[in-house]
C-alpha cells in the first residue's frame, strides 16, 4: 500500500468517524453543522467541520464511494499534500459559496462532504476529460467532460430554482475549488489542452455572469 492510498483511507476514516459521532450525538451534530446564523456570530469552524458530518449512512456511503472512485485519478498526478489541499480547499470553496448564496437565510443549514467530493470529481475530469463514466440508468458510456459540464449546468438550475433538498451551491463551489486548485498545481494543463480547460470553465463563467446581473 502506497502513501497515496493511506491518504485516501485517512480522508474516508475521518468522514466515517465524525459522521458516526454525529449520528449518535445530536448536540455534537448541531454544534458543528453548517449554519448561517451561527457562522455570522463567529463560529467559522463550522465551515470546515460540516464537511465531515452526514445526515445518515446512505448519505455518507454515497459520498465516500464517489470519492473512492475519483480520488485515484487526482492522486496519480499530485503529491499527498497537493491532493489534501484540493480536497479541503474544495470543501471550503463549497461552503463559502453556500454562505454567500444563502447569507440572508439565517436558518439555512447543511452537512456533507459533497463540496469536497465534487471538487475531486471536477479535478479528475479536468485531468482526464476523455475518460468514460458509466451509470446504471444510462446504458452507454458518457465522456467525463460532458458529464462535468452538464452537472454544473444542472447545479446552476438547482440553485436558481431551489430544486430538492440538495446543496447545489456547495457542489458548484466545490467544483470551482477543484478546477482552480488543479490548474494552480498544474498550470501547464491549460496549454496542453486549452479546449477542454476552456469548456470546463464555461459553467463557472456562466454562474459569475448570472450572479453579477442579479439573475440568480
Amino acid at each position: 500500500m502506497n502513501d497515496l492510498n493511506l491518504v485516501m483511507i485517512a480522508v474516508i476514516a475521518a468522514n466515517v468517524l465524525v459522521s458516526i459521532k454525529g449520528f449518535n450525538d445530536l448536540s455534537f451534530f448541531e454544534r458543528y453543522k453548517f449554519h448561517i446564523r451561527a457562522i455570522k456570530k463567529g463560529e467559522k469552524l463550522r465551515m470546515f467541520t460540516s464537511g465531515f458530518l452526514h445526515v445518515d449512512f446512505t448519505h455518507l456511503l454515497f459520498n465516500m464511494l464517489t470519492f473512492y472512485f475519483f480520488a485515484p485519478v487526482v492522486m496519480f498526478h499530485f503529491s499527498n499534500v497537493q491532493f489534501l489541499v484540493i480536497y479541503l480547499g474544495s470543501l471550503l470553496a463549497g461552503n463559502l459559496l453556500s454562505f454567500q448564496f444563502h447569507r440572508n437565510e439565517d436558518e439555512y443549514s447543511a452537512v456533507g462532504a459533497s463540496g469536497a467530493v465534487t471538487g475531486v470529481i471536477y479535478s479528475a475530469i479536468l485531468l482526464n476529460p476523455g475518460m468514460s463514466l458509466y451509470f446504471f440508468f444510462i446504458p452507454i458510456p458518457i465522456p467525463a467532460y460532458l458529464f462535468g459540464i452538464g452537472y454544473l449546468l444542472y447545479s446552476i438550475y438547482g440553485m436558481k430554482n431551489r430544486v430538492g433538498n440538495i446543496g447545489h451551491t456547495a457542489h458548484f463551489g466545490g467544483a470551482v475549488g477543484g478546477y482552480v486548485l488543479t490548474l494552480a498545481f498544474y498550470p501547464g494543463l491549460a496549454v496542453q489542452d486549452p479546449l477542454m480547460t476552456g469548456l470546463l470553465a464555461l459553467p463557472i463563467v456562466l454562474l459569475y455572469i448570472l450572479g453579477r446581473t442579479g439573475k440568480i
